[in-house]
C-alpha cells in the first residue's frame, strides 16, 4: 500500500514491542522499519540500468518473508548496538529489537498482498505474486482511522494504559476494515461471474479489484480468445450487476517469443495486457488490471508504459499515470461511487 499507511503500520509494531520501554521513539523506529521494504524502488536502480528490471525488482526480494527474517537480525542488531549505550544501556534487549524489526518488515508485505499490485512473498523460492485484490493501494478508510489512533496515542506517557487502548483500537479498526474488504471481494467476484453469465460472455480468466481510494466501486476484467471485457459495479448501484461494458480488442504487436522483457511484463500483469506499436522502435504497453481513464485520446489504461527497443531488449520511459485532469477524474470517480 501507500507509504503513509506502511509508516503507520510500522509505527504500531514499534509501539507494541517497545512502547512501554522507550515511549514515542519506538514509534519512530517502527516507522523506519515499515518503510525499508519500499526502498527497493531506489535500490533497484543501483543494480539495473533497464527500467523494466527496476520496476520488476519492486515487491520482490525486499518484500519477501526471507528478507523480513534476515532484515530483522541485521537492523535489530545494528540499532541495538547504536541505541543501547550510555544512559540508555540495558533499557532494551537485543530480542526486543529483533522482534520490532521483524514485525515492521513482515507486516509490510503481508498488507501489500491484499492489493492488486501483488507481492513476491516467497522469493527467491518462488516468483509467485500474492495478490488478493481486496483493497486499493490507497484507501483512506483503512489509513485515516489508524493514523488518528496513533496520533492520539502520542499524547500519553509511555506507561499509560491509554496508549495500549489507542494502539489496540487503531490495529483493531484497520484489521476489521481489511476483513470487510475480503468479504466484499468474495461478494463482488460472485457478482462479476453472474454478470458475465448474464452477458453470455465466455471467458478464460477474470479478475475484479476495487478502484483507487475506496472499496465501493469495483472494476472487472474478463479475458476471451480475442478481447478483454471490462465493466464496473458500485455497491450503491440500483442493480446488483456489473454494467458499462466495454470491449478491448487484444493487441499483440510484439510477441513474447521475441523479447523476454515482454514475457516478464505479461507475468507482472497476470496476462491482462495489450502492446501496441507506435513506431519502428516504440510501443505502448497497457496493464489492463487497472480501471480505464478518460484521456484526450479516448479511454486508456491508467497504467501504461512507453516501451522502446534498446540493445536487443525492451526498455521503458519513466512511468507517468495516464490522467489529463486529476480533479476531473476524482469528480467522475465520486459520482460513479454513488451509483450515478
Amino acid at each position: 500500500m501507500d507509504s503513509l499507511t506502511q509508516i503507520i503500520l510500522g509505527a504500531a509494531c514499534g509501539e507494541a514491542v517497545l512502547g512501554k520501554k522507550i515511549g514515542n521513539k519506538a514509534l519512530l523506529f517502527g516507522a523506519v522499519g515499515g518503510t525499508i521494504p519500499d526502498l527497493d524502488v531506489f535500490i533497484g536502480k543501483l543494480f539495473y540500468n533497464n527500467e523494466i528490471d527496476v520496476m520488476l525488482f519492486h515487491r520482490g526480494f525486499m518484500h519477501s518473508i526471507l528478507f523480513s527474517i534476515l532484515g530483522a537480525f541485521l537492523f535489530g542488531w545494528l540499532v541495538y548496538k547504536l541505541y543501547n549505550s550510555g544512559k540508555r544501556s540495558e533499557t532494551t534487549t537485543l530480542k526486543d529489537w529483533y522482534l520490532l524489526f521483524f514485525l515492521a518488515l513482515f507486516t509490510h508485505p503481508i498488507l501489500d498482498c491484499f492489493t492488486p499490485y501483488g507481492t513476491q512473498l516467497f522469493y527467491p523460492f518462488s516468483s509467485y505474486r500474492v495478490a488478493f485484490n481486496t483493497i486499493a493501494v490507497v484507501d483512506p478508510l483503512y489509513t485515516l482511522p489508524f493514523l488518528i489512533c496513533i496520533v492520539v496515542l502520542l499524547l500519553f506517557k509511555r506507561n499509560s494504559k491509554k496508549r495500549l487502548f489507542w494502539l489496540t483500537l487503531g490495529v483493531g479498526l484497520s484489521n476489521v476494515y481489511l476483513l470487510f474488504t475480503v468479504v466484499n471481494k468474495l461478494y463482488v467476484d460472485s457478482l462479476f461471474k453472474a454478470s458475465l453469465a448474464e452477458q453470455q460472455i465466455e471467458y478464460t480468466n477474470y479478475s475484479a479489484q476495487p478502484s483507487i481510494f475506496n472499496n465501493v466501486l469495483w472494476y472487472g476484467i474478463a479475458e476471451t480468445d480475442t478481447s478483454y471485457k471490462v465493466a464496473y459495479y458500485s455497491l450503491l448501484d440500483r442493480r446488483n450487476r456489473f454494467s458499462e461494458w466495454q470491449t478491448i480488442p487484444k493487441m499483440r504487436d510484439i510477441l513474447m517469443s521475441e523479447y523476454k522483457d515482454l514475457k516478464d511484463l505479461s507475468w507482472f500483469s497476470n496476462g491482462y495486457f495489450n502492446v501496441e506499436k507506435k513506431s519502428e522502435t516504440e510501443y505502448l504497453y497497457s496493464d489492463l488490471r487497472y480501471p480505464l481513464v478518460s484521456t484526450k485520446n479516448g479511454y486508456e489504461s491508467v497504467f501504461s508504459l512507453n516501451l522502446f527497443k534498446e540493445n536487443n531488449r525492451l526498455n521503458m520511459k519513466p512511468f507517468q499515470p495516464k490522467v489529463d485532469d486529476f480533479g476531473e477524474e476524482i469528480t467522475k470517480l465520486w459520482k460513479r461511487i454513488k451509483g450515478i
